[in-house]
């Protein structure tokens, strides 16, 4: 899932990529609420479809 520059996820607006690997891509993203910057990772589709990794994932909120 590519993203651009202005779209927006919930409050935070996506202002540029700064990388992409094997675990996903980042962004700098804007918070809007709290106006500060931060930074977002979209995982690839094939790691949120699998439910062993959304296991592990729930452990670690």
């Amino acid at each position: 899932m590519s993203l651009t520059h202005g779209t927006r996820l919930g409050i935070y607006e996506v202002t540029a990529k700064i990388g992409e690997g094997g675990m996903g891509e980042v962004y700098q993203a804007h918070d809007t609420t709290l106006d500060r910057d931060v930074a977002l990772k979209v995982l690839p589709e094939a790691f949120t479809a699998d439910p062993d990794r959304r296991a592990c994932d729930q452990l670690l909120q």
